[in-house]
């Protein structure tokens, strides 16, 4: 199957956790670490994503944040985040979506992002471009770091948190001094999408769960973002972190990745 055959199947997918999350309550929320939990809506999700994705692509592999990985032993694996943004779904904020990639061997290449809350999906397909409705995306053009508006990903918890957040408490501070806003909303689903349509002009995270970020790079990389880890490798499932940035400002993030890692 092609990804043009394989993109109906994911929309397929999303269609049916949209309608969970939309009309699900929350349900229990069940602590899984340190300040980080799943609620019930997340379990749902995964279970009929899971059982429906198997049953209609049983030759490509599923990977869950939830319930880890099943299915065939292939190059291509689904990677789904059932709600990404669960902390925000649960206080009631309307930032979380759907997150679901597709993996081909260590590189995204097919994403679908719903964040049913805002009425938008995002999707995109290797070579195909990238969307939101049908509207086609293309990430900022912005040349002029002061300008620009820099979404990070979420501070640690967890084993570690105080010296894992020392990088990204020195990152904050960086850009803080030299960009126009920085933003934390709290779903990298969100982080990546938004970086596609040029709402914001970069975005950082130091972390790589392949359900997290694999439905958003794909699509931040075919509207014309510049996705790559901390060094400005091309991304991959196997990068240390996941880094979008306009091809104007590309430089200018990856001196400030220089400069954070410096003051460590």
């Amino acid at each position: 199957m092609t990804l043009t055959d394989l993109l109906p199947i994911a929309h397929e997918a999303v269609d049916q956790a949209t309608q969970l999350v939309t009309d699900m309550a929350v349900g229990t929320v069940t602590a899984k670490g340190d300040r980080d939990m799943v609620s019930g809506i997340d379990l749902a999700v995964e279970d009929k994503l899971r059982a429906f994705l198997l049953r209609e692509t049983p030759h490509i592999g599923f990977l869950g944040e939830e319930r880890g990985g099943a299915g065939a032993n292939s190059a291509l694996t689904w990677a789904l985040d059932p709600v990404d943004g669960t902390a925000n779904l649960i206080h009631g904020l309307p930032l979380c979506g759907i997150s679901l990639g597709l993996i081909d061997g260590d590189r995204s290449v097919l994403g679908v992002i719903n964040l049913p809350f805002l009425d938008e999906r995002f999707h995109a397909a290797e070579g195909h471009g990238a969307y939101c409705g049908k509207t086609q995306l293309r990430a900022s053009t912005t040349t002029d770091l002061t300008q620009a508006v820099v979404s990070i990903g979420d501070y640690a918890v967890g084993t570690d948190a105080t010296g894992r957040n020392r990088p990204r408490l020195a990152l904050t501070r960086l850009l803080a001094e030299r960009v126009q806003r920085v933003r934390m909303f709290g779903s990298a689903a969100i982080d990546l999408a938004w970086a596609a349509a040029g709402r914001v002009d970069a975005t950082i995270a130091f972390s790589n769960h392949p359900w997290d970020m694999s439905a958003g790079v794909v699509i931040a990389r075919e509207a014309g973002a510049s996705v790559m880890d901390t060094a400005g490798e091309p991304h991959t499932i196997t990068s240390a972190a996941t880094v979008s940035a306009a091809p104007g400002i590309r430089e200018d993030i990856l001196q400030i990745l220089r400069m954070t890692e410096e003051q460590l």
